[in-house]
C-alpha cells in the first residue's frame, strides 16, 4: 500500500493487522520521526485509537497506519518494512532522505 509517497510492504501490512487484532477495536499503528536516538532521529511505533485531521492515513486490509505531517516529511518516499531474520524480527524503514542510520536501525540522520 502507498500513500503520501510513503509505501508499506505486504510483509508489514499483514504484521500491522496481526497486532491490531490483538488490539481494541479501532487501533491503528502511528509512525512517527522525532529528534533523538544515536544518530539525531529515531522511528517511533505506537498503537493509537485515535487519529488526529491531519494524519496520513495509509489504510489497507486490517491494518491502518497514521503518519502525522511533520513526521511524512521525513518519510517521504520511504519504504516501511518487516523483516524477520537470523537477528530479530522488527519493522525496517528503507528511508532514502537518510544519509546516515545506526547499527540498530532505528535512528538516522538527515
Amino acid at each position: 500500500m502507498t500513500s503520501g509517497n510513503v509505501t508499506v510492504t505486504d510483509r508489514a501490512t499483514q504484521k500491522i493487522a496481526t497486532i491490531l487484532k490483538g488490539e481494541p477495536a479501532g487501533a491503528m499503528l502511528r509512525v512517527s520521526v522525532e529528534g533523538g536516538g544515536c544518530s539525531g532521529f529515531q522511528y517511533k511505533f505506537d498503537v493509537e485509537r485515535e487519529k488526529a485531521e491531519d494524519d496520513l492515513v495509509i489504510a489497507r486490509n486490517d491494518a491502518t497506519v497514521l503518519i502525522d505531517p511533520v513526521s511524512v516529511g521525513f518519510l517521504a518516499g520511504s519504504e516501511i518494512d518487516y523483516v524477520d531474520d537470523l537477528i530479530g524480527a522488527a519493522f525496517k524503514i528503507n528511508n532514502p532522505n537518510a544519509k546516515s542510520s545506526c547499527g540498530c536501525g532505528t535512528s538516522f540522520s538527515l
